[in-house]
């Protein structure tokens, strides 16, 4: 996907991803409240929290991936049309 970043898993179920947006929290809210795809959406948990240093992980969020992998598609599918039609892009973000 266009501007997102990801590190290999190692060995956990979940994955933080670097993503194209001002805020991973306001993308999240975005997801639930203005966003689906074929009636679905993806839920994300912002990474900020996760760090001690305010303001790392703004752009960040974190993927948990237990489900089957036709699921797994389907929610990257969803993710990455969310992020096409997301008003809060980072302008110029990195190809991915």
């Amino acid at each position: 996907m266009p501007g997102v970043l990801v590190r290999k898993p190692e060995g956990a179920f979940y994955m933080c991803i670097r993503l194209p947006v001002d805020d991973a929290n306001a993308f999240a809210e975005y997801l639930l409240s203005d966003f689906a795809l074929a009636g679905e959406t993806v839920m994300l948990a912002p990474a900020d929290g996760f760090y001690a240093t305010p303001g790392l992980g703004r752009d960040e969020a974190r993927l948990a991936y237990v489900l089957e992998e036709p699921k797994l598609r389907r929610a990257l599918a969803c993710l990455a049309a969310a992020l096409v039609a997301y008003p809060g892009k980072v302008a110029g973000a990195a190809k991915g």
